[in-house]
């Protein structure tokens, strides 16, 4: 078993304990109006999420989010899972996995951050017309085998006729933190990199944004806040306000400027000037990759599915109302 059906088994047989004894919960509990929130990592990928938090639209909800990087899927569903945390966003992967393992309290998707793959095809040479054939036989540095980047990644690969285990030189072998280094020093000819590193490596004139993946896969169910069935059963009410919340950020990142999003977002990237916060958001913006509302599809659960399946990862076809919740979303967008 590879990649991250491999980490999640790990986590599922190490809080069994903590997952049985969440079915006993006492669901007469008060609701919640402090959430302790676990982001899978800091992106400006995230950026609704963060405006949310700094235009105030949580506490306009009564609610008061306390928010934590876990560094990494596997950490941060350790922390669901175990409730060191309320709500998660994370990739919709890993519900899958989770259930897979036979868990009795799911994880339920119920507000889709972002729809879209956050990778960008980036250079180290100039191309005046690029085609995905420019790919063959060179060397590339990809994502880590069994995680979403690198799914999509050979999904769109294979989408245009190339296979990345044949035609290239493919490189997956690099810790996720030392990617960007690795291409620079390394003989890497091509890469998959996140914003807002794409963006830096263009200013520095060390790379060349070609691509957008998450342009050539379509809409999937990337990154996603999900709580246990449990917390959603005993806090309805919160988990609503959570949703409000989010899809107010939604609108205002989708009615204001890449500047104006920046701004806004800066205190959580004190290390990334603004103009390139500002461009990275643009380049999210300009690809779609920022959900419109928070709902997440039957189209995007299935396409989601089509990636797992195509990359050897898929444990078993879940249906899309067995791990979704769109009924919070919905009465939210109807309000």
């Amino acid at each position: 078993m590879s990649g991250l059906r491999g980490f999640v088994t790990i986590v599922c047989s190490l809080l069994l304990v903590a997952v049985l004894g969440a079915c006993s919960s006492d669901n007469s509990q008060d609701e919640k109006s402090s959430i302790k929130l676990a982001e899978v990592t800091r992106s400006i990928f995230y950026a609704p999420q963060y405006v949310a938090l700094e235009k105030g639209f949580f506490e306009e909800e009564g609610l008061s989010v306390d928010l934590t990087t876990t560094w990494g899927g596997d950490k941060t569903m350790t922390s669901l899972v175990s409730g060191s945390s309320d709500i998660a966003l994370v990739g919709s992967e890993t519900s899958i996995y989770v259930h897979s393992q036979g868990a009795n309290d799911p994880v339920i998707n119920f507000a889709q951050l972002t729809q879209k793959d956050g990778t960008f095809l980036v250079s180290k040479k100039e191309h005046d017309d690029f085609s995905w054939d420019d790919l063959r036989d060179s060397n590339f540095l990809g994502q880590r085998k069994g995680g979403m980047p690198q799914m999509v990644g050979e999904f769109v690969l294979k989408q245009n006729g190339i296979d990345p285990h044949q035609d290239l030189n493919l490189s997956q072998n690099v810790d996720f933190g030392n990617i960007p280094g690795a291409f620079q020093s390394g003989d890497y000819e091509y890469v998959q990199l996140f914003e807002p590193t794409a963006s830096k490596f263009e200013k520095q004139g060390v790379g060349h944004v070609l691509a957008s993946f998450g342009e050539a896969s379509g809409k999937v169910p990337y990154t996603v806040f999900m709580a246990k069935q449990s917390f959603l059963n005993d806090n309805p009410a919160t988990a609503e306000k959570f949703t409000r919340a989010i899809f107010k950020a939604q609108k205002w990142v989708e009615n204001h400027s890449s500047e104006e999003v920046a701004e806004v977002i800066q205190p959580y990237f004190e290390d990334t000037d603004s103009d390139i916060i500002a461009d990275s958001v643009k380049r999210y913006k300009d690809s779609g990759a920022y959900a419109l509302n928070p709902v997440l599809d039957q189209e995007e659960w299935n396409n989601l599915k089509d990636i797992m399946d195509e990359a050897g990862e898929l444990p078993e076809d879940i249906k899309h109302d067995t791990l979704v919740n769109t009924e919070i979303a919905e009465k939210i967008m109807n309000e």
